[in-house]
């Protein structure tokens, strides 16, 4: 069949299921996009949308381009959702998640529930916990933004923003942790905020209730919480710099795990609590599992960014004139698959089973008491309870670390965090 008529007889199937298309001659289905995954109640395709993927899933309730022209290439996109242009590839939007004009998001992307970004944001590999928002002119790719218990009381990053995810060694090991999965997900921590005209040099953490003034661009870890922090610019001046000595590859190593473990905490999050919130429609289904798989993307992201780092250690250990940094360099050269298989596939944890066994018994029971939604449900869970689930996710992130660290002893990882 011809394409042109291909095309045709999608959109004339859209608008026969109820789908809204002010302007059926300016929408671009290709022929790999299933008509099926696409919901026909209260969705509107606005002018100028072109559509491609067979992974493609539209909710009930979603605005595509309202404000400009939007790509969207295998990307699920959960209930009433808008994305209101812009270019959006293998991403995962919640129910009532936002993007603004401009939005560049691209792989490994999970917006939860009401997080949104206004316009000219640019994110790849980034997970935004429900409620944070992301201010106008901001590139905000490989990190983890949590905090905030509703969209009155949220984790926010101000315009003009970047998180700095290229190192000068020419490395992407440089994931950031703002707030943290174990804590994040019972949604009744206090915000983060970033300020504007700022920014953060990844890899770092940053805890919960801590406010950076603008202007600030963080270059350290800032664990304590509730805290202002005030960064000064650097001074003018020159210091030696060698591309290959990774003289600080333990700190390193330290957030890459820790930013890892944090993953598999997530990925385990969605299979026992989240995966019951998706049901009720083809649609839910369909986005659950691409939550699933951006999961595992953001695993694997991470991984080959490590196995990319250990393959320079030979050339790093042989420029290096410290026998001390040279044997840590090659340990982790050598222990690097056996370390990175600590985050990928069907992992065992028996330190995290008694408290996840007593969470999901917990939270079975509230789930017969109120049948509500997961942000509804979160909310109202019980102390006790929200910290048996807490222990569990905390559990398995420890687990991974320690590992981890049993496997790199040169490194003396965790030494001094303690975790």
């Amino acid at each position: 069949m011809d394409l042109k008529v291909l095309n045709e007889h999608k959109i004339i199937a859209l608008l026969e299921k109820g789908v809204s298309i002010p302007n059926p001659v300016t929408l671009y289905l290709d022929d790999d996009v299933r008509v099926e995954q696409i919901s026909g109640s209260g969705v509107t395709l606005y002018p100028g949308c072109r559509i491609y993927g067979s992974k493609t899933a539209i909710s009930r309730g979603a605005q595509i381009g309202y404000e400009g022209p939007v790509t969207i290439e295998n990307c699920l996109i959960g209930p009433n959702v808008q994305l209101k242009g812009g270019y959006f590839k293998e991403s995962v939007f919640l129910k009532e998640s936002k993007m603004g004009l401009g939005a560049h998001v691209r792989e490994g992307t999970i917006l939860e529930e009401q997080s949104s970004g206004a316009h000219c944001v640019g994110l790849k590999q980034t997970i935004l916990f429900p409620f944070a928002t992301l201010g106008s002119l901001i590139n905000f790719c490989d990190c983890l933004l949590a905090g905030g218990t509703s969209r009155k009381d949220h984790s926010e990053v101000g315009s003009s923003y970047i998180h700095f995810n290229f190192s000068a060694t020419g490395d992407k090991t440089t994931p950031s942790l703002f707030g943290d999965v174990p804590r994040g997900v019972m949604l009744d921590q206090p915000p983060i905020f970033l300020g504007g005209q700022g920014g953060a040099v990844g890899p770092l953490r940053v805890g919960f209730g801590n406010v950076v003034s603008a202007g600030s661009v963080l270059r350290k870890d800032v664990l304590s919480e509730r805290r202002l922090i005030m960064e000064k610019p650097h001074r003018g001046g020159e210091l030696p710099f060698a591309f290959n000595r990774y003289a600080g590859l333990s700190p390193t190593l330290e957030k890459n795990l820790h930013y890892l473990a944090g993953l598999v905490a997530l990925e385990q999050w969605y299979r026992h609590v989240r995966q019951d919130f998706f049901h009720g429609e083809k649609q839910g289904y369909l986005v659950y599992n691409g939550a699933l798989d951006n999961l595992r993307l953001a695993i694997k992201e991470r991984v080959n960014r490590l196995k990319a780092v250990a393959e320079k250690m030979p050339e790093s250990a042989n420029d290096d004139g410290s026998d001390s940094i040279r044997n840590r360099n090659l340990e982790f050269h050598r222990n690097v698959d056996e370390v990175c298989n600590l985050f990928v596939g069907d992992l065992e944890m028996p330190s995290a089973h008694e408290h996840c066994d007593t969470f999901l018994e917990a939270l079975a029971v509230q789930k017969r008491e109120q049948d509500s939604d997961y942000i509804t449900l979160m909310k109202h869970l019980p102390e006790k309870v929200k910290l048996e689930g807490t222990k569990w996710l905390q559990a398995i992130v420890d687990d991974r670390c320690q590992k981890a660290a049993g496997l790199l002893p040169a490194m003396r990882l965790f030494e001094k965090s303690g975790k």
